[in-house]
């Protein structure tokens, strides 16, 4: 079945939800070479679309022949030259993990406009306070037993390397989860995700991450707002768009295919859930791509309940990512730069 909603600037989406089966078994996994392979030849090799409907339907079957070969819930979102939009599975039943830490830098970056606050504000934080487990890059680089950082540079922890005590800070110091899902809520529509807990109450306990939610749509509009329209005041929404693309986590998902090739441009954040009874709660990307023949398109890929390993879940995401910057890099459009 295909799930299509076209879309303009105001994102009123009107999808219908794709069925698919997802009882395979691991051994029934394909490379991303092969299946990639089977889906072009399948749609005739090189992709000629003679309208926007034709990219339309190639983009959901491709999407849906990729998804049906693993073991797992996974929903996708496509939004081509901030028009047309393609989803596959796009329910808001996804745990966002990592990937909230883009609403909560739009949030945040909100209130200091609204207070008129500088990025460049310091904080200071005593070191035995900060959790010593977690994923922090952060606490690699600052090893003083109180440590004095901006919040410009909270963000760049937060952003380009998904530092969990850095996001918990800014959640604690500044904007509350319950105010950054009201901020962000008047982005997207509230029925297409939830921001509940920080990734403090997440690590303490797992099954709060389910209530952090998303749908594909949900996370592919918050990214395709921010490099299409303005959102927040100027200068912090660059520092936003200059940071995820500095981005260094998840190289191995929708960033992949596109690594070799200086003249693309990629901005994304990451999400990855936690495993347990070899099941992984959730992997994800979302990124704003703009390739050298002027097409912008926002590609979000959820993955939830993998049966499977992180590399594997890594895998789909870059075949879609793959198949998606195949078809697009034929076509073209006026360029739109951010």
């Amino acid at each position: 079945m295909r799930d299509i909603a076209l879309c303009g600037v105001s994102f009123l989406l009107k999808t219908h939800n794709t069925q698919i089966n997802y009882n395979m078994k691991r051994k029934g996994f394909i490379s991303v070479i092969t299946l990639i392979g089977l889906i072009l030849s399948g749609c005739g090799g090189r992709h000629s679309a003679s309208s926007d409907e034709d990219i339309d339907a190639t983009l959901t079957d491709s999407i849906t022949k990729i998804i049906s070969a693993y073991p797992g819930e996974i929903g996708v979102a496509v939004i081509i030259n901030n028009t047309d939009t393609v989803t596959v599975n796009d329910y808001s039943i996804y745990p966002m993990m990592s990937v909230f830490k883009l609403h909560q830098a739009i949030a945040l970056c909100d209130y200091f406009d609204r207070f008129k606050m500088p990025l460049d504000s310091v904080i200071s934080v005593s070191r035995n306070t900060l959790d010593a487990v977690t994923w922090s890059p952060m606490l690699k680089d600052y090893t003083e037993s109180v440590i004095s950082i901006t919040v410009r540079d909270l963000l760049r922890y937060s952003l380009s390397q998904s530092d969990n005590n850095a996001s918990n800070l800014l959640f604690k110091k500044f904007v509350n989860v319950n105010t950054t899902d009201s901020i962000i809520s008047t982005l997207i529509p509230d029925n297409t995700f939830q921001i509940a807990y920080t990734e403090e109450q997440m690590s303490a306990d797992h099954s709060k991450a389910y209530s952090n939610y998303t749908s594909p749509s949900g996370a592919a509009m918050i990214i395709n707002r921010l490099f299409n329209e303005k959102v927040i005041g100027e200068e912090k929404q660059e520092f936003i768009k200059k940071t995820l693309a500095e981005c260094t986590t998840g190289k191995d998902r929708i960033v992949s295919p596109l690594l070799d090739n200086d003249s693309i441009f990629v901005a994304h954040k990451t999400g990855s859930g936690y495993m347990a009874n070899g099941i992984l709660a959730a992997h994800n990307d979302v990124a704003y791509i703009i390739l050298p023949n002027g097409v912008s398109y926002s590609l979000s890929v959820f993955v939830k309940d993998f049966n499977g390993n992180e590399t594997e879940a890594s895998e789909v995401i870059a075949s879609i990512s793959a198949m998606v910057y195949q078809l697009l890099s034929e076509s073209s459009d006026k360029p739109n730069y951010p």
